[in-house]
């Protein structure tokens, strides 16, 4: 009789709660300051937010970023200042989604979508250039061969906060924190910075 409970085990198991989900179909919700694939963002009128400064690339401990900026066209301009990102690259066979590019950026031109599943068979994939990262005139991410999106991963691309600027702390709760962006407009204001929100929170969960 011993060997048959293990059977019972395994039957009882079969018809009780299910505790995964099923994937790649369904995903688990990611948190809001997810670290995923990266996009590239444009102001609401379309022009991009990318200065070309290059100091996401400085900042990069991965050294994964490649950025040269070039001098806006007087008659067509793409960014609203002097100069944009003429080249922008990112090896994601470097990149450990640290998040140091956002906090460097100046313009929040990139952020982070909630997408980590890359399906590369080749390396020249795992290289994403500007147009890869550039948001499309809707300002969602391009969704890419080789990238499992379920859902709307790429909605709250904005919604990592820099963990350094006043926008974190407490005191500022309740202020927007980044500037308009194409297909979403302002995003709205951080809440439960706050201690006492924050215990509010974690009874709630």
């Amino acid at each position: 009789m011993a060997r048959w409970g293990g059977f019972g085990v395994t039957f009882r198991q079969m018809f009780g709660r299910r505790v995964t989900t099923e994937y790649p179909e369904e995903k688990r919700p990611k948190p809001a300051r997810f670290h995923g694939r990266h996009v590239l963002n444009r102001y609401e009128d379309g022009m991009e937010k990318c200065i070309g400064c290059e100091l996401c690339a400085g900042v990069c401990p991965a050294r994964c970023i490649y950025v040269r900026g070039a001098d806006n066209p007087p008659d067509d301009p793409v960014s609203p200042g002097e100069r944009y990102g003429f080249i922008y690259e990112i090896n994601y066979l470097r990149c450990i989604h640290c998040d140091l590019c956002v906090e460097a950026c100046p313009t929040e031109a990139i952020t982070e979508s909630k997408l980590f599943e890359f399906s590369f068979t080749s390396r020249r994939d795992a290289i994403y250039t500007k147009d890869e990262l550039l948001v499309d005139d809707e300002g969602r991410a391009r969704r890419l061969p080789w990238e499992h999106w379920v859902g709307n991963e790429d909605e709250w691309t904005s919604g990592w906060v820099r963990a350094t600027a006043p926008s974190g702390r407490a005191a500022y709760e309740g202020q927007v924190a980044w500037s308009p962006e194409l297909g979403f407009g302002t995003r709205p204001a951080e809440t439960c910075q706050s201690e006492g929100a924050e215990v509010v929170d974690a009874e709630a969960g």
